[in-house]
């Protein structure tokens, strides 16, 4: 486990004092507090896109099957990259997962006789407390967000930063994060695409 002094270390530098301390005061007491106060509706005005924000309506395909849907999704992306006044010579994608309820998955799972319910009860267990490293856990509360749900970091979707209208942003946004969000979002997908875990000497 890491120290806690050691994570100021990696606090954002951008943060004023308080909100600093509320953020370290929020990760020391991880995951006892994985509740609404891991968002924030401070950005749902904007006619920005932030990294973490989740989105109504964004087109999804679960390859190989070919059906395109719309669903709720969180995205994945930097908010220097969905930016539209950040100019590129070529065109910029936005990248997001789908979001899952996960009472609805959980039925499934037990209808499919996947595993034991103490199996079952164990797996839902860890995903509330954030401990497998693919799924990121969205507890009920969100600004729009009615039931627990959840991403998986390996079910990303893309399309044209451009296809997304920013007119009327707002009424189609579930949530954004709070400092204390985002810090573990962050620290989630780092751990999901950037551990050298594989054992393997690549010289």
């Amino acid at each position: 486990m890491i120290d806690l002094e050691e994570i100021k270390v990696y606090l954002p530098k951008y943060l004023s004092t308080s909100s600093e301390q509320n953020l370290f005061e929020n990760l020391s007491d991880f995951p006892k507090n994985i509740s609404s106060r891991i968002y924030s509706t401070r950005h749902l005005n904007d006619d920005l896109i932030f990294q973490g924000d989740a989105l109504e309506g964004l087109l999804v395909i679960n390859l190989p099957d070919p059906t395109i849907r719309e669903t709720k999704s969180v995205v994945l992306s930097n908010t220097c990259d969905t930016d539209l006044q950040n100019v590129r010579m070529y065109s910029s994608s936005i990248c997001y997962s789908p979001i899952f309820n996960l009472n609805k998955y959980i039925e499934k799972l037990k209808a499919k006789k996947i595993a034991s319910p103490q199996k079952i009860n164990e797996f839902t267990s860890q995903i509330k407390n954030q401990r497998i490293s693919q799924i990121f856990f969205l507890p009920k509360g969100g600004c729009k967000l009615t039931s627990d749900s959840f991403i998986f970091f390996d079910k990303i979707n893309s399309c044209d930063n451009n296809s997304i209208s920013r007119e009327g942003l707002s009424s189609k946004s579930l949530f954004s994060f709070s400092n204390y969000g985002f810090y573990l979002f962050l620290f989630k997908l780092s751990m999901h695409f950037s551990r050298i875990r594989e054992d393997i000497d690549r010289d």
